[in-house]
């Protein structure tokens, strides 16, 4: 369904709530948004947008996070 749609084309009524929950399933099973985003052929903002619209817990960014005990000591 998603790879069906044109780039830049708006996306409305059932057509957009079928590709809501699409994302939704896959961002729930482990895939990111920029990939989400990659294989849909929209972009970050649009997907984000879908999936907080439709109610998801967005993961918080992975990496390295900073802490009070992680600062130099001199």
């Amino acid at each position: 369904m998603a790879e069906t749609l044109k780039k830049g084309t708006r996306v409305t009524g059932m057509d957009r709530s079928k590709l809501a929950t699409t994302l939704s399933k896959r961002y729930d099973s482990g895939e990111s948004i920029r990939s989400l985003a990659a294989s849909t052929g929209r972009s970050y903002g649009f997907v984000h947008r879908i999936l907080t619209e439709t109610g998801v817990t967005l993961r918080g960014r992975g990496g390295a996070t900073r802490s009070g005990n992680n600062k130099m000591k001199h």
